[in-house]
């Protein structure tokens, strides 16, 4: 039965990080730009979830929304001023403004919110099958982090704004010369993937304790995520999650948790020297 446990625990987080992934990798795979202020946009909604709940009193699921819309707004201007006049430049440049970008965010966070983690407890108390049990805020986490990483699979598939972001993707000039607005697709993505941090955030604030701390180590894991299940798609950023999240689970249970992060980053260095495409990457995608 300890295995059972194991498995449901590793989805749970395994979903946790698909969300935490998906929009880093879409950004990655469309504007090809690393975005290193992502762990801090995650930290960002948690806090704002946190403060809302706290001094408001408003429901931290109420707050996913308008907190996933002002990080949706949020990441819009940053791409619109400053992220597209360098888009075109190397991967290298852009990466160094988002870096900068990162410090300021994350010291502003600091001076704001300070270090101290914050975590809503909701005592929502827990589901026991059999000698299976879960806590009932690690649920609701999974369920929503899985539907938002599903909703954002059917937007890409289904709207013009999604057409129009795996076209620019699969072929930026042919796009544009096909009436495609670089410029827009390029601020929706980034913005996506800012409003799918805030919101994954949110969820993250109701499951474990947030801080500026853990913004790297959120980054990191985005990047074993990408790694794993394939840069740009969110099938590969949802397989990829799960993966981690039941590795992470297994070895947290024979090896300790201490060690879970250290599997992670060795498989992610396995598949970089054996199938650097990821899972579900298409080999010769750059």
């Amino acid at each position: 039965m300890i295995g059972l446990q194991i498995l449901v625990n590793g989805l749970t987080l395994g979903a946790l990080y698909a969300c935490l992934a998906v929009g880093f990798s879409l950004v990655w795979g469309v504007l090809n730009v690393i975005n290193m202020l992502h762990g801090s946009l995650i930290i960002l909604g948690g806090y704002l979830t946190w403060y809302a709940w706290l001094h408001w009193q408003v429901h931290p699921l109420a707050a996913l929304l308008p907190v996933a819309l002002l990080l949706f707004a949020l990441g819009w201007v940053i791409q619109m001023t400053m992220i597209n006049r360098l888009v075109r430049q190397p991967v290298l440049t852009t990466l160094t403004v988002t870096f900068g970008l990162d410090l300021i965010l994350y010291n502003a966070m600091n001076v704001l919110f300070d270090a101290t983690p914050r975590r809503i407890t909701l005592d929502l108390g827990t589901l026991s099958l059999g000698e299976v049990v879960l806590a009932w805020d690690r649920i609701v986490a999974f369920v929503l982090a899985l539907a938002l990483t599903l909703l954002l699979y059917a937007v890409m598939n289904a709207s013009r704004t999604g057409r129009a972001i795996v076209a620019v993707r699969m072929d930026r000039d042919a796009a544009e010369l096909m009436g495609i607005r670089i410029n827009r697709v390029y601020a929706m993505t980034f913005a996506l993937g800012a409003g799918l941090a805030g919101a994954c955030g949110a969820l993250m604030a109701m499951v474990f304790p947030i801080t500026t701390n853990i913004s790297g180590l959120l980054l990191g894991k985005a990047f074993v995520v990408c790694v794993i299940g394939g840069l740009g798609t969110v099938p590969g950023a949802l397989v990829g999650g799960l993966v981690l999240g039941l590795i992470e689970s297994l070895s947290g249970h024979l090896f300790g948790p201490q060690n879970a992060v250290l599997i992670g980053y060795g498989l992610m260095l396995v598949l970089l020297m054996t199938r650097p495409t990821g899972l579900l990457g298409r080999k010769g995608y750059e």
